[in-house]
Parts: C-alpha cells; structure tokens; sequence
C-alpha cells in the first residue's frame, strides 16, 4: 500500500493548533465504523470504533479548532477505499497525508507504512531500527496517538513476546487487522 507524503507530513505540527476545514465521512467496514477526516492538505484522521458520536467527539479531541463539514464525493470514494483496504491491505491508495506530531512521532509512523502488509514488528526492533533502541516506549506511545488507522499500520507492532499489548481501537481490531492481512498474504 502506498500512500503520498504532503508538505505538511514533512513539517510537524502540533495537533489541532489551526482552524482547519475538514470533511468528515463515517462509514460501516469489517470492523466497524471508520471516520476519515481530510483537511485541505490531505487525509489528517481515520479513527475506528462502534459509535458515530464518539467518533466525532474523539475527531474534535484530536482536532479542537477544527471546523467540520460532511463529506463529498472525493471522500467518500477514499473511505470506500480505505475500508477496501481492510480485505486487501495490499492495495496501492495514493492519498496525501496531512499527519501532525513531532519529529519522532513522524519518523515512528513514516517506519510504520514501510512495514509490509502480513508482517508484524516489535516496538524494540522499531526503536533500533530509529536508531533509538531504548526508545520502545516512545515508540509505542506514538503508535498510541497515531491519528491514521490502517494507512499508518501501527496495528503491525507487537510486544517482544509476540502478544498483541494494547491498541488504540481496540485489541480485537489489531487482531482482526493481522489476521484478515495473514489471509490476504496466503492468498497471493
């Protein structure tokens, strides 16, 4: 799966410190509802859960200047595609993306997206591979805010042990995630 890096993938930014215009869909998929949020400079949140209204409280946390706006036609193709994405993770969706963190949270999710569909790594190896092997905590902590489900897989990284720890949406969606991605890759 590719997705292309905006401008503003490359500058961090702190969350929701602009009063951005974004358009909001929330749609059924295989593992529930999935919002996508895009901003004027690319796809800025997809957030997974059970219930519209907390996903929309969960995008104004995430984005509390923000103003929002129901979907187009442009979106709501990308969000028919990102939920195509849960079957075959292996698709190609070129979408920018408008990600907001600091430096390490961008480098932590720019190693995410490298990380093949149907593969898993641990947050250890993620930090070495950062060049900041101690930092497998850090590295968690910005899978935990990481505001991109599924094209920002951080639903790939497990424990050392292999055991799936916690995952912002749920355990049972990474679980979901990795086996539906396991089947995908057999299937090739």
């Amino acid at each position: 799966m590719t997705a292309t890096l905006s401008a503003r993938d490359r500058a961090p930014r702190a969350r929701g410190e602009t009063a951005d215009v974004m358009h909001v869909a929330i749609v059924r998929s295989p593992i529930g509802l999935v919002l996508v949020a895009c901003s004027g400079q690319g796809l800025a949140a997809v957030l997974l859960g059970d219930d519209r209204d907390e996903l929309r409280q969960e995008l104004r946390r995430r984005f509390p200047l923000g103003q929002f706006a129901g979907a187009d036609q442009a979106l709501d193709r990308i969000a028919a595609k990102i939920v195509a994405l849960i079957d075959e993770p292996a698709r190609a969706l070129d979408v920018a993306l408008d990600t907001r963190g600091t430096p390490f949270q961008q480098d932590v999710w720019r190693a995410l997206r490298a990380i093949p569909a149907g593969t898993t790594t641990t947050y250890g190896d993620l930090a070495t591979q950062l060049g900041r092997p101690r930092s497998a905590r850090a590295v968690g902590a910005a899978c935990a805010v990481n505001p991109i489900a599924i094209l920002i897989p951080c639903h790939r990284v497990v424990a050392r042990d292999g055991d799936l720890t916690g995952y912002r949406w749920g355990v049972e969606r990474k679980q979901a995630l990795l086996e539906r991605e396991a089947s995908a890759r057999r299937g090739r």
